[in-house]
């Protein structure tokens, strides 16, 4: 299984296999066509309520994380979970986000999730 994560922005290589992108809303300023995007499954990413108590500052990392994971548990996300788990089972897949930090954000949870 092979899972790799990249912003975006950055132009699409040989190497993404199956583009995914993992954002809530489409990245400003990118079109479509150049972002490559071949699944975006809106489902998996974190709750508006979630993303806005995580970048006000109130929480950690940790505990972001840990409610993160619980709301990817929830039937529908689950399930669109398994769906790119299984594409990351048959080839490379790159989780795509508009996100600056990639360390320490929704997409380092997701990228973990999917390589266990």
């Amino acid at each position: 299984m092979s899972v790799r994560v990249r912003r975006v922005y950055e132009p699409p290589e040989p190497e993404d296999g199956v583009r995914v992108l993992v954002d809530r809303l489409w990245p400003r300023g990118l079109a479509r066509d150049a972002a490559r995007v071949d699944e975006w499954p809106k489902g998996l990413t974190p709750s508006t309520e979630l993303r806005q108590w995580y970048h006000a500052g109130e929480g950690s990392y940790e505990e972001f994380a840990r409610r993160y994971e619980a709301e990817l548990a929830e039937p529908e996300a689950a399930q669109l979970l398994d769906g790119v788990r299984k594409l990351a089972a048959r080839s490379t897949v790159t989780l795509v986000t508009g996100s600056k930090n990639l360390e320490q954000g929704h997409v380092a949870v997701l990228a973990r999730l999917l390589e266990s």
